[in-house]
C-alpha cells in the first residue's frame, strides 16, 4: 500500500484513508488566515493541492477495493445459494427416501398382518378339520368297540356257560 508522509510529520499515513485526508483539509482550513471583514481565507496552496491530489489517488483505489468486495460478496452469496440448493436437494432426497422406506415398512407390516391373519384362519380351519376327523375316528372306534363288546360279552357268556357245565359235570363225579 502506498504511504504518504504529511509535511511537518514524521509518521506515514496511508493514502487510501479518505477520512484522514478530509480531516487534513479541514485542518488546513482551520489553520488558514482569515481576511478581515470577509468570509475568505488564505490557504497554503501547495499543501491544499497536495491533499486534493492524494484524495484523487485514494478515491479510485477505494472504489476498486469496494468493487472487488462487491464481486467477492456476490460470489460468496452465489456459492452460499448453490450450497443451500445442494443441501435442500439432499434433504428432499432424504425425505423421499425416508417416506419410501416408511411406505415399504408399512406395506411389509400390512403384508405380515395379512399373513398372520390367514395363518390363524387356516389354523382354525385345520383344527376344526382335525377335531372332526378325531370325532369320526372316535365314533367309528366306539362302534367297533361296541361290536367287540357285544362279541366279548357273547364270548364271556359262552365261557361262563362252559365253566358252569364243567362245574356241574364235576360235581356228580365227586359223589361217585
Amino acid at each position: 500500500m502506498e504511504k504518504h508522509t504529511e509535511p511537518g510529520r514524521k509518521e506515514e499515513i496511508p493514502i487510501s484513508d479518505i477520512n484522514y485526508l478530509v480531516e487534513r483539509l479541514e485542518k488546513l482550513l482551520s489553520e488558514a488566515w482569515r481576511i478581515p471583514l470577509s468570509t475568505y481565507l488564505i490557504v497554503n496552496e501547495d499543501e491544499f493541492l497536495d491533499v486534493i491530489d492524494q484524495i484523487r489517488t485514494a478515491i479510485p483505489k477505494e472504489v476498486k477495493q469496494a468493487e472487488r468486495l462487491l464481486i467477492e460478496r456476490e460470489r460468496t452469496i452465489a456459492e452460499g445459494q448453490e450450497e443451500a440448493g445442494r443441501i435442500v436437494q439432499a434433504a428432499r432426497e432424504e425425505v423421499s427416501r425416508l417416506v419410501e422406506e416408511h411406505e415399504i415398512v408399512n406395506a411389509a407390516n400390512q403384508r405380515a398382518q395379512t399373513i398372520v391373519e390367514r395363518a390363524h384362519r387356516e389354523a382354525e380351519t385345520l383344527k376344526g378339520e382335525a377335531d372332526e376327523y378325531a370325532r369320526g375316528v372316535l365314533i367309528a372306534l366306539d362302534k367297533q368297540l361296541g361290536g367287540l363288546q357285544g362279541q366279548i360279552d357273547s364270548l364271556m357268556t359262552i365261557v361262563r356257560n362252559g365253566l358252569d357245565k364243567l362245574s356241574q359235570t364235576e360235581e356228580p363225579t365227586q359223589d361217585e
